[in-house]
């Protein structure tokens, strides 16, 4: 409790930029909750790239064709349509528009992590800068309080601690999210350049496991 206490007196202290800077960290927060929930619906993984690889080098086209129809992400859904084409020019342009339009939903918001990393620490200097001026003010130089003066200052160094946080915090969600989108983005420039060069042959397998599901379900019907 004396921990909270002491932590909102700290607060207090920084001044009016500590609230901006509150407010930096919630959308940080925020932004990093949400980016990861929509990344886990979008991506379908490492080892989905790795095992689509094999399957389709060894050429093992239906086992390939069925881990399409049960994987997750839009990688996966990409490749499921563009092996339903005519020939490698209208997969190979499919593939593009899509995963550029499933990229760029992808970097949404992460632009605004990257202006939080300027912003924070400018606004925790304006916010000490501020301090001590009102530090340095003529009345407590006049009434020869040096006490109040180096208070001033140390309490005017909270909100330039407190900007070098959030800058922190929301560099690390970038970082991540960034290096993240660079892994999907390998897969899916594996995938694609593999799809097209196997596109016969994974077509065929796309109608045989289709064709198995069929019968399949009708058996169990």
């Amino acid at each position: 409790m004396d921990y909270i206490v002491t932590g909102v007196e700290f607060f207090q202290k920084g001044g009016a930029v500590m609230y901006v800077l509150l407010l930096c960290s919630m959308f940080v927060v925020a932004i990093g909750i949400e980016r990861a929930l929509h990344f886990n619906r979008m991506d379908s993984g490492r080892d989905f790239a790795r095992v689509f690889y094999e399957q389709v080098t060894a050429g093992q086209y239906g086992e390939a064709a069925a881990l399409l129809q049960n994987a997750p992400g839009v990688l996966a859904k990409i490749i499921i349509a563009a092996v339903q084409k005519e020939n490698r020019e209208q997969a190979a342009h499919y593939m593009e528009l899509q995963s550029g339009i499933a990229l760029s939903r992808m970097r949404q918001r992460l632009y605004y992590l990257s202006v939080i990393v300027t912003m924070a620490p400018l606004l925790g200097l304006l916010g000490t800068i501020s301090g001590m001026i009102s530090s340095f003010s003529v009345f407590n130089v006049a009434s020869g309080q040096a006490t109040a003066i180096t208070g001033g200052v140390g309490e005017a160094l909270i909100a330039t601690a407190m900007g070098l946080c959030v800058a922190i915090a929301a560099l690390t969600v970038h970082a991540y999210f960034s290096q993240r989108l660079e892994s999907i983005i390998t897969d899916m420039e594996q995938c694609f350049s593999l799809v097209e060069e196997h596109l016969v042959r994974l077509h065929e397998g796309a109608e045989h496991a289709a064709a198995g599901q069929l019968v399949m379900e009708g058996g169990t019907l």
